[in-house]
């Protein structure tokens, strides 16, 4: 299935940056944060990215676009925050849930690199959680590698 990535529309942004918070702030708390340190985390997290509410330089939020012209979900990239310029993250992606499964998200991490690649990036990275099985298994088949991995055990 054809994919795109169409640049975010300035007029959708601030949805798209309170959505993206409480999605963030929501996974956290799934990880084990408490609801306060989780939002904390989301807010300062975006002010680095989005100062002013708008993108830092060289980071990009596009709408992934089916060949329809339909928005079916996102995508946000950027540098990291590491001094190697070249070291860039795929900050959040996300496809609508009932289109996942035929492609699109592939499609759109392969032109994230592309993206990335045109910008000097010679590394890309991104994180995902350990209950995300399906979104881990899609990246390791497009040659993501582990490089740390987070354990947790509740005491009770």
């Amino acid at each position: 299935m054809p994919v795109n990535l169409r640049p975010l529309d300035a007029e959708h942004f601030p949805a798209w940056l309170e959505r993206s918070r409480a999605e963030y702030a929501k996974e956290l708390v799934a990880l084990g944060q408490t609801s306060e340190d989780a939002y904390r985390q989301a807010d300062e997290t975006m002010a680095l990215s989005f100062p002013s509410g708008t993108p830092a330089p060289d980071h990009a939020v596009f709408d992934v676009v089916d060949d329809a012209g339909v928005a079916v979900g996102y995508l946000w990239i950027g540098p990291d925050r590491s001094d190697d310029a070249g070291a860039w993250w795929v900050w959040d992606i996300a496809i609508d849930a009932d289109k996942r499964g035929r492609g699109l998200g592939r499609t759109a991490m392969l032109l994230g690199e592309e993206y990335a690649r045109a910008r000097g990036a010679h590394t890309l990275g991104l994180s995902v959680a350990g209950f995300n099985t399906g979104a881990r298994g899609l990246y390791e088949s497009l040659g993501y590698e582990t490089t740390s991995v987070k354990m947790r055990k509740k005491l009770g």
